[in-house]
């Protein structure tokens, strides 16, 4: 080893131990989520589960609010990790845009894990309150972060600043230049706005099928998606602006 190499430090082996018991309790808490749904997670039905008892499990999750929003962090974590992978491995169609692909990428997730989409944007859990600006955000701006590359990809910030929001109050326009940002990243006003209608449409449509509204459509659920998916694609684009020609240089 080189002197300008830094020493690997392992943890030790309590620190190991306790990082296995904390996945086992998150996977025991999230397996009782998919058997009985959010709104029935039992800190003592968990304990019970993995053959320890309530006060060994605080010594990991001092309360339930801290192990909901552990679950709450790995959901979103989960769900970004799909969004993400949906737009990496995308078959490179031309003709489907990167956001269509990343909706599609979140729609299959929720599809595929419906109690667990519940805990994330189904009815609140009672008394529950997520720490601000922890981790729970964190992993929602990862996945913000996916949508909004994919939806205003090759636009330059003065595009963006320029997008047709004429709708909208000024007072409004100027509540959002004054919010954190969704995705990490500051995106104009008028971009902000749009990225909030984007999502409203996404999570909408796949939060109707989730929960069974739109049953009577049976395999064609799908396919309206994606027509709705490319349609607001191409309205957004069309509110931005063309953007500029590929290797142009922007002033």
């Amino acid at each position: 080893m080189s002197r300008e190499e830094a020493p690997v430090v392992r943890p030790s082996l309590r620190e190991r131990r306790r990082a296995v018991a904390v996945q086992e309790i998150v996977s025991a808490a999230e397996f009782q989520i998919v058997e009985h749904g959010p709104h029935a997670l039992s800190l003592r039905a968990v304990a019970r589960s993995l053959g320890m008892t309530v006060q060994a499990l605080y010594h990991y999750f001092p309360s339930r609010d801290d192990l909901v929003t552990a679950l709450v962090t790995k959901a979103y974590d989960d769900l970004a990790n799909a969004v993400q992978a949906a737009t990496d491995t995308a078959p490179g169609a031309p003709d489907l845009p990167g956001l269509v692909v990343a909706a599609e990428g979140y729609r299959s997730w929720a599809i595929d894990n419906p109690e667990r989409f519940q805990l994330l944007y189904g009815a609140p859990l009672r008394h529950y309150h997520a720490p601000v600006d922890g981790p729970t955000t964190e992993a929602n701006r990862r996945m913000s972060a996916v949508f909004q590359r994919e939806l205003f990809r090759g636009f330059t910030p003065d595009r963006l600043a320029a997008a047709d929001t004429r709708s909208l109050s000024p007072g409004f326009l100027a509540h959002l230049g004054r919010l954190p940002s969704l995705s990490g990243d500051d995106l104009p006003p008028p971009a902000a706005a749009l990225l909030l209608s984007v999502w409203g449409y996404v999570h909408g449509m796949v939060a109707l099928e989730v929960f069974g509204h739109t049953g009577f459509l049976g395999v064609h659920q799908a396919e309206l998606y994606r027509m709705a998916m490319r349609n607001l694609y191409e309205d957004v684009r069309r509110r931005v602006g063309p953007p500029p020609p590929s290797g142009s240089v922007s002033g």
